[in-house]
């Protein structure tokens, strides 16, 4: 089941010529759109599915600076900033609102490593507060007694958007502005002429563009790969789901240590279980495991290991370097928009843990259930820039599942690098060189 998501007008026709076209229509991609647009820029926004069919509406809606990777705060911070000013410059209403978020927890090392990051972020003047174990129970008045806290963090500045409505709205505000959206419309690979992007080749023709931002999630490596790019990323599947219109509890979202919950618009709650994501083993992770390898050993007790049918189908499975003047996998129906199986059996412990914890949302039914692939680089951190052995692509991808918070400053700072104008942050830790030894662009194969 896909999650709900605002409808985006598509323009009819493919312009033959632009200055930038977009590959993907997540909240990456038509955030770049829209400051491109905003400067003047010919764009064009490639949507293989619909707009934000894919992680962009299938995330928990947290816009948060808190427990960020230190290299991501100066962006976060802008994103911040823009999550309050765009809906007032665009005339868009996104749902954002700065609720707050709070954590709370029962270890000590996790305690520690809160305290180990607000300290670290006063440097860029964020303050947040790191809660004695009565400070924790004061921020939960509706949880039940017990819980067994000796601590947390509470973020007030952080806050909340709504996925059903917040890249569509960006969407058609960057087209008021002089984009074009083309869904339904993949791209099925880079058009290369003389050792520079060209444009793109889709499945309705033939794309001349000065320059081409991949933001495609998940689909972004597979991409690269047919030709000849190594984009080291893996992706996990996880679960979650939204109830049904319920009490307030909390009014942003709010982290323990037996259930995660966001509150949505409708008075409804995103659930995160505490479940662990899974990564099914496929071809691509096999590939770049080395590179990975760290990673999954820090974080082993957050996911679990299976097979599935991304093995042989999907952005992660075997690939070879297909024809472009034929269907290709991207056009698949079954892959217009990535809709992995969710986890059921996570519901009934779910709904039964958030009972218990708050006995106000006892008896309260899922509404919508769905899953996602979460796709991530192997320091989960973006690449952000310029694809160095091919003048003209640059991407934006790999998010680690924290991309929609961080989407309008990740696409303010896209649009500038596309641009070449002074960045709205310093971009070097999103280089795409940190993490390849190198690649080697194939020449056209067979168009």
């Amino acid at each position: 089941m896909s999650p709900p998501v605002d409808p985006v007008a598509s323009d009819t026709a493919l312009p033959q010529e632009v200055d930038v076209a977009i590959i993907g229509g997540g909240i990456a991609g038509v955030c770049a759109a829209y400051f491109l647009a905003q400067a003047g820029q010919r764009v064009a926004l490639l949507e293989k599915g619909v707009i934000a069919g894919e992680q962009s509406s299938r995330n928990w809606g947290w816009c948060r600076v808190q427990n960020r990777d230190e290299r991501e705060i100066p962006v976060m911070l802008k994103s911040m900033e823009l999550w309050d000013t765009l809906p007032r410059e665009a005339g868009i209403d996104v749902g954002f609102r700065r609720t707050g978020l709070t954590y709370v927890t029962r270890s000590e090392a996790e305690l520690k490593s809160w305290r180990r990051w607000v300290e670290m972020a006063r440097g860029y003047q964020v303050h947040n507060q790191i809660l004695t174990a009565a400070e924790a129970e004061a921020r939960n008045p509706h949880h039940a007694p017990g819980g067994g806290w000796i601590g947390g963090v509470h973020s007030p500045r952080d806050g909340m958007a709504e996925p059903r409505k917040a890249a569509p709205a960006i969407a058609a505000a960057a087209r008021r502005l002089g984009a074009t959206i083309h869904q339904r419309c993949a791209v099925r690979g880079l058009d290369i002429q003389g050792g520079r992007v060209a444009g793109v080749i889709t499945e309705h023709g033939t794309l001349r563009a000065g320059a081409v931002l991949l933001a495609g999630g998940a689909w972004s490596s597979m991409l690269l790969r047919r030709h000849g790019i190594d984009l080291p990323q893996s992706s996990i599947r996880s679960t979650v789901f939204l109830t049904e219109p319920a009490a307030e509890v909390t009014p942003g979202g709010l982290y323990t240590p037996d259930v995660t919950i966001g509150r949505r618009e409708d008075g409804g709650y995103i659930i995160a279980a505490n479940n662990r994501g899974q990564i099914e083993i496929t071809p691509q992770g096999i590939r770049y495991a080395r590179k990975f390898w760290p990673t999954l050993v820090a974080r082993r007790k957050m996911v679990k290991f299976g097979l599935g049918g991304s093995f042989f189908r999907g952005p992660q499975a075997i690939t070879g370097r297909w024809r472009m003047d034929r269907p290709t996998i991207f056009e698949a129906e079954d892959m217009r928009t990535l809709d992995p199986t969710p986890n059921a059996a996570i519901v009934a412990p779910a709904l039964a843990q958030l009972g218990r914890s708050y006995p106000a949302l006892a008896g309260v039914k899922m509404a919508k259930l769905w899953g996602g692939w979460i796709d991530s680089t192997p320091d989960a951190v973006p690449v952000i820039g310029a694809v160095d052995p091919l003048p003209g692509l640059f991407l934006s991808t790999g998010y680690s599942g924290h991309g929609f918070g961080i989407g309008p400053g990740a696409g303010r700072l896209a649009a500038d690098l596309v641009l070449g104008r002074a960045p709205v942050v310093d971009p070097t830790p999103f280089r795409y060189a940190r993490l390849v030894d190198g690649s080697r662009i194939q020449k056209p194969g067979m168009m």
